[in-house]
């Protein structure tokens, strides 16, 4: 419960504790030196004084775990010389075998502790009652403290789950972002900088205005599309998205309006049964492959291609025309990217140069 960690309460209750621990050894004292003398004063206190250290250390948590068996065989010793006040010390061997000991010590050490006070109670003639009773009341508390400190042990180690999970999410939901950022950004304005920088050029050569304000132009209409695509990508987080085979023509359009060059789409198959991670994973990877078109093999056509059959969903997105240049050479975080979610769908992703160009192949489940 929460309020037992609340550190006044602690302290109330280990002095409360303390005060009971101590409280057996001093009657033992006094009743040892009434019965036999003052002669075994000195020797009763030190045990009991050595009887209570023990105790206390172990519940303080410290000092070896082997100190257990002498402080049982202590509170035995003041249960044997005045009844009933050293019995405090078994059950607190008890409680504490399963905290201080290996699980096969702590067994041994409860069942000794069981034992040796049954024993002790008939050495010393007390009732059948007593002599029983005792002990099933010591086992009964070691099964319990058992038990607790197993439950203990299981919330330890689901907190420690949870907080791993914790941070992997945090680290997935990390990678989910700078994915999501490289895709909006590096499509955009990747060809915002080579117009902008190619306007820049001509007018500082003083040639073809023309040509610097249709780049202008051109740099403009990618600033819109990056604004519409981030739009598109808020309303995706929001559950509310384009249907693929629109977003897929989108792109096809924005292609040839930016590099004059064909782009075909083609759709076939039913893409409902497709998850929502799925279609922004294919969406994103024709995204990036189209850019990645623009970028390594300018003036160059290319086509999209999106299928379904069975259990999976295809995406192929080829340019023809150009020289193919992979992001392998590149060391751009796109194909990273791309991989990364094809992988955590389940996917798979398979880039490469062919006679005709470049291929890039998104396979996912549906």
């Amino acid at each position: 419960m929460a309020f037992s960690h609340r550190p006044l309460l602690r302290r109330v209750l280990g002095v409360i504790l303390a005060v009971y621990l101590v409280y057996g050894p001093v009657i033992t004292t006094v009743a040892a030196t009434q019965r036999w003398g003052w002669g075994v004063f000195v020797p009763v206190l030190l045990l009991g004084a050595a009887t209570v250290l023990g105790g206390l250390a172990g519940l303080a948590g410290r000092g070896p775990g082997h100190l257990l068996v002498f402080t049982l065989a202590g509170g035995l010793a003041l249960h044997a010389i005045e009844p009933f006040t050293g019995l405090a010390f078994p059950f607190v061997v008890v409680f504490l075998a399963p905290r201080r000991l290996r699980l096969r010590w702590a067994i041994a050490l409860s069942v000794v502790d069981v034992v040796a006070t049954a024993g002790v109670c008939l050495a010393m003639g007390l009732d059948l009652g007593t002599a029983l009773g005792l002990p099933a009341g010591l086992a009964y508390c070691s099964i319990v403290a058992f038990l607790v400190h197993q439950l203990s042990l299981t919330r330890t180690q689901a907190t420690a789950a949870a907080e791993a999970q914790a941070r992997e999410a945090v680290h997935a939901e990390r990678s989910r972002l700078a994915r999501e950022i490289h895709d909006i950004l590096a499509h955009s304005q990747s060809a915002q900088i080579v117009h902008l920088e190619g306007a820049r050029l001509l007018l500082e050569r003083g040639e073809d205005p023309a040509g610097a304000l249709t780049r202008v132009n051109l740099a403009v209409r990618l600033a819109r599309a990056g604004l519409e695509e981030t739009r598109r990508a808020l309303d995706t987080l929001r559950g509310q998205e384009l249907p693929l085979a629109e977003r897929l023509d989108l792109l096809a359009v924005e292609f040839r309006s930016i590099t004059g060059a064909a782009c075909a789409v083609s759709v076939m198959g039913d893409l409902a049964p497709l998850s929502s991670g799925a279609r922004l994973a294919v969406a994103r990877t024709a995204q990036e492959a189209l850019t990645n078109v623009r970028k390594h093999a300018p003036g160059a056509s290319a086509s999209v291609s999106l299928s379904q059959e069975g259990g999976w969903c295809e995406l192929e997105v080829r340019d023809r025309g150009g020289r193919p240049v992979g992001e392998q050479a590149t060391g751009g975080y796109g194909l990273v990217g791309m991989r990364e979610r094809a992988e955590l769908i389940g996917g798979s992703l398979t880039t490469g140069a062919d006679a005709d160009g470049f291929r890039v192949f998104l396979r996912v489940p549906t």
